[in-house]
């Protein structure tokens, strides 16, 4: 005798982050930026500033990554389909994990230029940068604190957030660098703090890059315990074992969980079904759980009891 059951719910207990409202930061994120952007290129070209137009540059990337991170959050509301069956939650991960590995790479680029201008100063036009610089302070720095209170529950919202903190960042050193520059003549600090700058943007974006990569190979979400989940269903009344236990985000905000109960009395009754899948919701954050029963039929044994068949 075998049953099925399954609760279908948002895996986290804060409901603002599906809904329409929660998409109000990429947006006002986006035309910050898109502005900012604007205002650095026509400046560039008025004083002819290759300086400004490289930061312009730069801070289009930015545009492009809240719209990476928009578009993975709009996706993962889309409906299922008979193509995709999940519908295209996986898209905020997949949304992350790009963000995480461009800013590595931008972040490895930095670098590279850093200890080329090492080897070979170059003259810095300090005034001209530090306005500019106190400009990505305000702008980036303000963007960031949209998605503040959301980067805890998403690391979609995380990836974006993380994203701009480091621009903020990075504008605020090199104001340091310019005010250093300008007083000292040292041009070497320029390249030195940026070296610095991107070691400790490097140790920031690891463990965001770390777990987006884990969500896409369907790992056991950062704030699920597997254990204490697996010690709950096995201490529930009626079971003898479990086995076939598996728990992956769909999302970067919703976890779902497959697992076979053995119950020697048979079909608990869809009530206790749904009191096992509304306990999973709120203890562990697990919103959409299937779970078989079977009555352990040595005749009729599970092909998937095997710890190592998946």
């Amino acid at each position: 005798m075998a049953g099925h059951h399954h609760s279908h719910g948002h895996g986290d207990a804060h409901g603002h982050s599906h809904g329409a409202g929660g998409n109000w930061p990429f947006v006002v994120g986006m035309a910050i930026n898109l502005a900012f952007v604007a205002v650095e290129a026509v400046f560039g070209l008025i004083a002819e500033s290759t300086a400004l137009l490289a930061d312009a540059g730069h801070n289009l990337g930015d545009v492009l990554a809240l719209g990476l991170a928009w578009a993975g959050r709009v996706l993962a509301q889309r409906l299922p389909s008979r193509q995709f069956t999940y519908g295209l939650r996986g898209s905020s991960i997949l949304a992350a994990l790009v963000n995480a590995m461009t800013l590595m790479l931008v972040t490895g680029a930095i670098a590279w230029e850093a200890i080329q201008r090492l080897h070979a100063p170059v003259e810095v036009a300090s005034r001209t940068v530090i306005v500019v610089a106190l400009c990505g302070i305000f702008v980036n720095g303000a963007s960031a604190l949209l998605f503040l209170r959301d980067r805890a529950h998403d690391i979609n919202v995380r990836a974006a957030f993380l994203h701009l903190a480091v621009d903020a960042l990075v504008s605020l050193g090199v104001v340091l660098v310019g005010v250093g520059v300008l007083s000292t003549g040292w041009t070497w600090l320029d390249p030195a703090a940026s070296l610095v700058i991107s070691a400790i943007i490097i140790a920031g974006t690891w463990g965001l890059l770390r777990d987006t990569l884990r969500l896409s190979l369907h790992a056991v979400p950062p704030h699920v315990d597997a254990e204490a989940v697996r010690g709950y269903l096995v201490a529930t009344s009626g079971v003898a074992e479990i086995h076939d236990l598996h728990i992956w985000g769909m999302s970067t905000t919703e976890t779902a969980l497959t697992v076979h109960l053995v119950m020697p009395q048979g079909h608990p009754g869809d009530g206790v079904l749904a009191q096992l899948c509304h306990e999973l919701h709120e203890r562990f954050r697990i919103g959409h759980a299937t779970i078989q029963i079977e009555t352990g039929d040595k005749a009729h044994p599970c092909a998937l009891a095997p710890d190592q068949v998946v």
